[in-house]
C-alpha cells in the first residue's frame, strides 16, 4: 500500500475537524490516499488501473458464495483453438458438445476426444475447489481465537456525503453493496 501511496488514516467526524487530531482516540479508520491532488491529476493511465484495482482485502471466515464454482473454462488445442467455458451443473455435456459441432468449431470426429477433455478439466477444477476448501477450513481451524473473534465481530460501514447546498441528494441511491471483496455493509452512513 506504501508503493501506491495508500495508508489507513484515523477516521475524525466532522465536528472534531477543527479539534487537534493528536488528543482523539479513535479505532476507526479510513483508507486515504496519501499522494498530493496535484499529482493525482496527472497519473498515466497504466497507473490509474492500478488505483482502480488496489482494493484491501480481508479473509471472511464464512466463504463467499461464488457463482463461477461451477464454471470451468476451456481452452481445446486445435487450429483455432476452441476457447468457451463449461458449466458443470447448468450445461449437459452431450447438447454442449453438439452446439460445437453444429457451429462448425469443432470436427465431428473430434467429439470424442474433447469430451474427455472437458472431463478432465472439470476433474482438475473440482480438485482445485476441494483443495481450496480444505486450505481454507485448515487456515480458520489454525487461527489465533483472538484474530478468529475480531473477524466474527468485524463491522463494515459504508459513508455517503451529508446533504448541503453544493452537494447532490444521494438518498435514494445508497446501496448496503461495497465491492465483491467486502459484499455488503452493516450499516450506510
Amino acid at each position: 500500500m506504501r508503493a501506491m501511496k495508500m495508508a489507513w488514516v484515523p477516521y475524525v467526524p466532522l465536528e472534531d475537524r477543527l479539534s487537534r487530531i493528536d488528543s482523539l482516540k479513535t479505532k476507526i479508520f479510513t483508507l486515504g490516499c496519501t499522494q498530493r491532488r496535484s499529482a493525482l491529476k496527472h497519473l498515466k493511465e497504466e497507473r490509474v488501473k492500478k488505483f482502480d484495482y488496489c482494493m484491501p482485502y480481508y479473509m471472511p471466515l464464512s466463504p463467499p458464495e461464488d457463482e463461477d464454482d461451477t464454471v470451468v473454462n476451456i481452452m481445446y488445442p486445435l487450429e483455432p483453438p476452441i476457447v468457451c467455458d463449461f458449466d458443470w451443473e447448468m450445461d449437459d455435456m452431450e447438447d454442449f458438445i453438439d452446439e460445437k459441432v453444429k457451429d462448425e468449431v469443432l470436427p465431428e470426429d473430434e467429439k470424442e476426444k474433447f469430451k474427455d477433455f472437458i472431463k478432465e478439466r472439470v476433474r482438475e477444477r473440482k480438485r482445485e475447489l476441494k483443495q481450496a476448501k480444505e486450505a481454507r477450513k485448515k487456515a480458520i481451524d489454525d487461527m489465533d481465537p483472538k484474530l478468529k473473534e475480531a473477524f466474527e465481530n468485524i463491522r463494515f460501514y459504508k459513508f455517503y456525503p451529508v446533504k448541503t447546498d453544493d452537494t447532490p441528494d444521494v438518498s435514494q441511491v445508497q446501496a448496503k453493496y461495497i465491492n465483491r471483496y467486502y459484499r455488503h455493509a452493516h450499516e450506510l452512513l
